[in-house]
């Protein structure tokens, strides 16, 4: 059965993975991606644009699908699965907090991204994806 996830990372982060095709989830530990199995989406979200020092972004920045099983760059650098990006847009969240089913409180709706990473129902995917992939289909 086809799971859905969030994984937060920087803009800067994930678009190197997007890049080299690959996700890497929790500053490269095994943990995260181990939830994921191939077939599975993963979309992730940037709350800026660079770890520390970056502009807020607030945005849904990469979407794709799980195609490789873990995999280590080299000795104890990080984990990371291949994964199959779409071509997609920006999308912000504050538009979708209202419809998005884990944001409970609306007041404090950055909450659920506290922890790195979150499996998401199909509705919520469906919703993210289509704010991220509106458009795209006429260029």
């Amino acid at each position: 059965m086809t799971k859905y996830f969030i994984g937060v990372a920087c803009l800067n982060h994930v678009q190197r993975g997007v890049a080299g095709g690959f996700a890497q989830l929790g500053h490269g530990k095994k943990t995260g991606l181990a939830r994921l199995d191939i077939g599975d989406w993963l979309i992730y979200y940037s709350p800026r644009t660079e770890m520390k020092s970056g502009d807020v972004l607030q945005a849904f920045s990469a979407i794709g699908q799980v195609i490789g099983e873990i995999h280590q760059v080299s000795g104890d650098c990080p984990y990371r699965r291949d994964v199959a990006f779409r071509q997609a847009s920006l999308a912000p969240i504050k538009p979708l907090i209202s419809q998005l089913s884990f944001v409970k409180d609306p007041q404090r709706w950055g909450y659920p991204f506290r922890v790195g990473q979150l499996e998401i129902v199909k509705t919520d995917f469906d919703l993210i994806a289509g704010a991220m992939l509106t458009g795209l289909q006429d260029k």
